[in-house]
């Protein structure tokens, strides 16, 4: 199944429909941008996995997860600065057979993230 996300908004307890989202593979401190997208009604990529199993290649990656834009267009009043701008979540990929599921569950104040199935 290779490489996926979800986004749940634990403010409000739905899916965080319309959040934009970077996937980039890393090497060190350099960043390689592979794609952009903004999630579907369900908190997932329309598109469907961001790599399948032929894909996914052993390696780092780093997903940006745009958490104030999204709040701030929900109406959401934040302070300026955010507490929570933008959620980089870096990890790595042993095994390209395996998949890799990185959701993340989201207010404007916290996060929390782990490699699900």
């Amino acid at each position: 199944m290779g490489l996926s996300t979800h986004v749940l908004d634990t403010m409000h307890g739905c899916p965080a429909a319309g959040m934009r989202v970077a996937l980039y593979t890393t090497v060190g401190q350099q960043a390689t941008l592979v794609k952009e997208l903004q999630l579907n009604a369900d908190g997932r990529n329309p598109d469907g996995p961001l790599y399948d199993n032929a894909s996914l290649k052993v390696g780092t990656y780093r997903l940006v997860f745009d958490v104030a834009g999204y709040f701030k267009a929900r109406g959401v009043q934040l302070p300026e600065p955010n507490f929570l701008n933008q959620v980089s979540l870096d990890f790595g990929v042993a095994d390209a057979s395996a998949h890799y599921h990185v959701p993340l569950l989201v207010s404007p104040w916290s996060y929390s993230t782990y490699r699900g199935s």
